[in-house]
């Protein structure tokens, strides 16, 4: 469907993942997709310390250079799920962009390292670091509309969630000029029948849009961040995202 539409995508991919399919993951790669670390068996970072977080950061970069030859400018934790020491971690590891935070609806941002907060005093805010935040929301998540679980009765109908994607677009599209519309899609979810024929009609009404690109996520984070330098926004003490 993205090469029939000419959509580029992103694709977040655990290192275990692409040993067990690497033809497949090749195939994504050679396709001009890109391709983002997503952990290495999709484990919770917060259950590891520093040294084990680190660990899992190279089994997955291993993995990934092995099969696809790629170094990713990205990062998604796992279930979004993010540590104290994750900031640290992917800046020491070169990253351009994380995509796993919701501080924002549609812009980027620079997080920050060192707030401090407690029930007797004004939050204190820290230090907006060289990492771009692409933020994401659960919302726009196909996991909890769809999906089966003990923590999900997922199961909706793809009407339901064809209106709240296309409405959330709307909402965008009309009030946040340059913002980032980041739908998040898994492809044992995404990819029944009936939900597929959903994602195309909405891919449709999104290209029927004037103005509306699809871009890599790391083709965003990089002209997002020549357009927001660091120093600039630092200058500003921005706290809430800036518009591209």
């Amino acid at each position: 469907m993205l090469r029939k539409h000419n959509v580029p995508g992103s694709f977040c991919i655990p290192g275990h993942t692409a040993l067990a399919y690497p033809g497949l993951v090749k195939r994504i790669h050679d396709e001009g997709r890109e391709i983002a670390h997503h952990g290495w068996v999709h484990e919770n970072p917060t259950d590891f310390d520093e040294a084990g977080e680190r660990e899992v950061h190279e089994h997955g970069l291993k993995a990934l250079k092995r099969v696809a030859g790629v170094t990713p400018r990205g990062y998604r934790s796992p279930s979004w799920d993010f540590s104290e020491n994750a900031l640290k971690i992917l800046l020491d590891y070169g990253f351009l962009y994380d995509s796993s935070l919701m501080g924002s609806d549609f812009l980027p941002y620079f997080p920050r390292v060192g707030d401090q907060f407690n029930d007797n005093s004004p939050y204190v805010f820290g230090t907006n670091v060289d990492l771009v935040e692409l933020p994401v929301t659960w919302f726009l998540d196909d996991y909890p509309h769809f999906e089966f679980s003990s923590d999900t009765q997922g199961l909706s109908a793809p009407s339901k969630t064809e209106e709240i994607w296309r409405d959330e677009f709307d909402y965008g599209w009309k009030n946040v000029p340059g913002g980032l519309f980041n739908l998040t899609m898994h492809p044992q979810v995404i990819g029944r029948g009936h939900r597929m024929m959903m994602l195309e009609r909405l891919i449709e009404y999104y290209k029927s849009k004037p103005g509306v690109t699809f871009t890599p996520l790391g083709d965003y984070a990089a002209k997002w961040r020549d357009a927001n330098p660091l120093a600039m926004w630092r200058r500003s003490g921005a706290i809430h995202a800036q518009p591209l």
